[in-house]
């Protein structure tokens, strides 16, 4: 029996995992399109879509929480003394942890994109990335 991956528009023939793991539900972080054997001679498709990681969004909102905690000692610290260097050390934390968060949605957006287009931007001759024209 085969499995099947889809990504954005490709579609894969893998091998399929072993009796033991068939069984499971497919792990958080795939994108699985899988056909099964029914009795007698039909098949069925399963498909599993789930988010990229589990703990992405989690992640993404600790970061936003951390943002709007970070504003806040920095408001308060700069209270008293605009030009202390404590305000400016508090306004640089803020600054790492929103680009930290932005850092964050730029990997995403780069792990949604399909590996074999990057690859092929990167080796354009290798077998996988030819273009055939009649």
């Amino acid at each position: 029996m085969m499995s099947t991956t889809a990504s954005h528009g490709r579609v894969m023939m893998l091998p399929s995992p072993s009796r033991a793991l068939q069984n499971q539900q497919p792990l958080i972080g795939s994108d699985m399109f899988r056909l099964k054997q029914t009795e007698p001679r039909g098949s069925r498709l399963v498909v599993a879509a789930t988010a990229k990681y589990k703990g992405t969004k989690m992640r993404e909102e600790k970061l936003s929480e951390m943002i709007v905690e970070k504003v806040k000692e920095a408001t308060e610290v700069c209270e008293a003394d605009v030009r202390s260097e404590g305000c400016k050390v508090a306004w640089d934390e803020v600054e790492e942890v929103s680009q930290a968060r932005a850092d964050l949605r730029i990997k995403l957006k780069l792990l949604n994109q399909d590996p074999l287009e990057s690859f092929c931007q990167e080796n354009p001759e290798t077998d996988e990335c030819r273009i055939y024209e009649d």
